[in-house]
């Protein structure tokens, strides 16, 4: 099995050095759900919420909370991303987020994605839980990862 690499020999916790790692290109691609009344994707879609306009700031929120993710998961490194996205798309029960992030560093950005695509839905729930407080989150995953020392990955 492998070690655990954010633990040291004792088991405590500890930030993993990634100092003599190159610097390379990495991207990762998170996605989740919510499901929500179709009285809420109504209000959504009609841009009725009292709180505005629910997609563009769930947006804004995961691009945000991707920036600061190292502030948010003890363990993680701040990074200098490069891009990050959030796509929104609504059907008739829910709202499906996916973040895209990309940087050229020595660790990879599934945190960041992951991160995005959480704070993206959290806020919608915000936004929406007037008129549907039952809205459920989730599946949140990891879809694919590209570059660094494990390769490539993809759900």
């Amino acid at each position: 099995m492998p070690r655990l690499t954010h633990l040291d020999d004792s088991g405590a916790a500890q930030m993993v050095d990634v100092g003599a790692k190159p610097a390379t290109a990495r991207t990762a691609t998170a996605q989740g759900r919510i499901a929500m009344s179709a009285d809420a994707i109504a209000a959504i879609r009609a841009g009725t919420l009292k709180k505005g306009d629910a997609l563009a700031v769930a947006r804004l929120a995961g691009i945000m909370a991707a920036k600061r993710t190292s502030d948010l998961i003890p363990l993680c490194h701040p990074l200098p991303l490069t891009h990050v996205s959030v796509d929104l798309a609504m059907d008739e029960e829910g709202v499906t987020a996916t973040a895209h992030c990309a940087c050229t560093g020595p660790t990879g950005v599934e945190m960041e994605a992951l991160t995005a695509v959480s704070i993206a839905l959290l806020t919608l729930y915000d936004m929406a839980k007037a008129i549907d407080r039952a809205m459920v989150i989730g599946p949140v995953r990891l879809i694919a990862k590209a570059g660094g020392r494990s390769g490539d990955y993809s759900a």
